[in-house]
């Protein structure tokens, strides 16, 4: 019998690696899986552990006299530590502990009708823990209340209450409030947060006289704080606050989301020019007679760059430092009014220093928004010269032409609307429409097509009036904006701040997003919405600011000028001429504001 013959068989190179495939997606499954469990577990057994670390604690403050339930040196002052470590099953833990008398309206309030002369009812104690070497993001808190046993007696104390604003005069809460009482021997310190409402109550507290010493804070936020009286500040505008026996003491401070400032130089052919030194400083003062300003800082140009980080908001001048250059303008112009949370780019153009020079800003009276296409004719006897500025702003104010027009030739009108909107019953103005007692609650307006005349760098969009009736919600005026150079387009993608096509410009003098540089031909949309519809918000006006490459917008520039007396005509059509004469000697600047003829 013959033997049968059988082939080689096995597997092949494909199928052996088809087949590691599978088993790793496999293997990668299961093993995220455990790993999510494991970490479920461990994020439990952390949570149980500061629990029970915490339930500690507050039977801690439960168990000893009420008089000594309070914080170290704090107000109320008690035998509690702020801030201690403490370590469970090898974890380390942070723990704050904050205690604060209430004021309970079941008897009156202290300055109430009936006025409580001794305010602190009761206390409550809250306590918050957070491992610190863990990936913990988010602390655990527990609070109770302790009461006396017997009823309190009249005090001589009085409140401290803290209120805490943002740039809109919105409240912030959680913002951090570190208090330091002087007038005590030793200090009473403080450290608490505000309450949901920004403010934080300081009740019977030690009396003082400018001995309170307040600093608030927040992550991500700027702060503001008490100056005392110093040989560089002998006047200060918010010195330490009193309390006054049976007296509610008030006091507010600002703090806002902080801001970055990137200002670059460059020569007048918008070359990249490693410039001089440079001082920065904001409007706001912290001392009176003489002015001491918050910010007011050195910088140097020597790399042609320099930005200021996590900077405050507020309106910002530049001031040049030796005699290498001159600052022939500034894109945009000075001074810069900074956001909260913006990103703010400034280039400063820079001619070479000559003895005598002349910096001329041109603005619109009623906007003081930088003029385009004005001349200013500057001159005296044996000189003669004129220059034009060549940059400002798209504006409109008026949309009652109604809808309809692709591009931007009569001021009235605009491309298209949602036709909830009223643009006649106020002239002038844009609001919701109403029928009967009541507002649509939202409507939307795409402008028509505006043409720069050649491509720009889009810079702020601004828009009036700024304030709104509370009752229309926190942003019921928002803005998106498109550009392209393709002309007679006829689509158009709307973004925001960041380039995206759901976000919006909610705040006056937004930064633009920066992608949209480099285009001729711009549109708007503007959102109306209110979150009462017994109330309309209202538009009066829209403003977009725009430079070209490097020249400075609404400004004109004279560098070489002989020393003397000159005579300066500013004019621009549809303005009221300015005549005026100055006296040039050394560097000079000068601002003028034409009125609509």
């Amino acid at each position: 019998m013959k033997k049968k013959k059988f082939g080689n068989s096995g597997f092949t190179l494909i199928e052996i690696t088809v087949a590691i495939a599978i088993f790793l997606i496999f293997a990668v499954g299961i093993y995220s899986t455990i790993s999510m469990v494991f970490k479920i577990v461990y994020q439990s057994r952390m949570k149980i552990l500061e629990t029970a670390l915490l339930s500690e604690q507050l039977e801690i403050a439960h168990n000893i006299p009420y008089d000594s339930v309070g914080i170290v040196n704090g107000i109320p002052a008690g035998v509690l530590l702020h801030n201690q470590t403490i370590v469970r099953n090898g974890a380390s833990f942070t723990v704050i502990t904050s205690v604060r008398n209430i004021d309970d309206p079941f008897d009156g309030i202290l300055g109430g009708s009936p006025n409580d002369t001794a305010p602190a009812d009761y206390k409550q104690v809250e306590i918050s823990a957070i491992c610190t070497n863990c990936t913990q993001q988010e602390p655990v808190i527990l609070s109770t209340i302790v009461a006396p046993k017997n009823l309190e007696g009249a005090s001589k104390n009085g409140a401290l209450f803290i209120h805490v604003f943002d740039a809109n005069g919105i409240a912030v809460p959680q913002a951090n409030v570190h208090i330091v009482n002087t007038a005590a021997n030793p200090d009473v310190i403080l450290d608490d947060v505000t309450g949901n409402d920004g403010t934080l109550q300081i009740i019977d507290a030690p009396t003082g006289t400018l001995s309170y010493n307040i600093t608030v804070s927040k992550n991500g936020f700027s702060s503001d704080y008490t100056v005392t009286s110093s040989v560089a500040n002998p006047n200060p505008l918010k010195p330490p606050s009193n309390v006054v026996s049976q007296a509610i003491t008030e006091i507010s401070f600002s703090i806002d989301a902080l801001s970055n400032l990137n200002i670059s130089s460059l020569d007048p052919t918008c070359a990249a020019l490693a410039g001089p030194s440079a001082v920065l400083n904001g409007e706001k003062v912290i001392g009176a007679n003489p002015n001491v300003y918050k910010i007011n800082q050195n910088f140097s140009l020597s790399s042609n760059n320099y930005s200021f980080n996590n900077i405050e908001w507020d309106t910002y001048h530049i001031n040049l430092s030796g005699t290498t250059y001159d600052l022939a303008g500034t894109v945009p112009m000075l001074p810069i009014k900074l956001n909260p949370g913006a990103t703010q780019n400034i280039s400063l153009v820079l001619k070479p220093h000559t003895t005598n020079s002349l910096l001329v800003k041109v603005k619109d009276a009623g906007t003081g928004l930088p003029l385009s296409d004005a001349t200013v004719h500057l001159y005296k006897t044996g000189f003669d010269d004129s220059l034009q500025t060549d940059l400002g702003y798209i504006r409109q104010t008026d949309w009652s032409g109604g809808s309809a027009q692709t591009n931007f030739i009569d001021e009235t009108k605009y491309f298209v609307d949602s036709g909830t909107l009223d643009k006649t019953i106020s002239p002038g103005d844009l609001k919701l429409k109403k029928s009967g007692s009541f507002y649509s609650v939202g409507g939307n307006l795409e402008s028509s097509t505006f043409d720069l005349g050649s491509s720009v760098t889009l810079r702020n969009i601004i828009f009036e009036p700024i304030s709104q009736p509370a009752q229309t919600g926190s942003s019921p005026i928002l803005f998106q904006l498109a550009a392209t150079n393709t002309p007679n387009a006829t689509i158009w993608n709307y973004n925001g701040p960041d380039g995206n096509n759901n976000t919006y410009y909610s705040a006056t003098s937004s930064v633009i997003f920066s992608g949209l540089a480099g285009n001729r031909y711009l549109r708007y949309k503007v959102f109306l919405s209110t979150a009462d519809n017994l109330y309309t918000p209202q538009l009066s006006e829209v403003n977009i600011t725009f430079s070209n490459n490097c020249v400075p917008p609404g400004q004109a520039f004279w560098n070489g000028l002989s020393s003397g007396t000159y005579t300066m005509d500013v004019s621009r059509t549809g303005y009221t001429t300015s005549n005026s004469t100055l006296t040039v000697g050394g560097n000079g600047e000068v601002e003028i504001n034409l009125s609509a003829s």
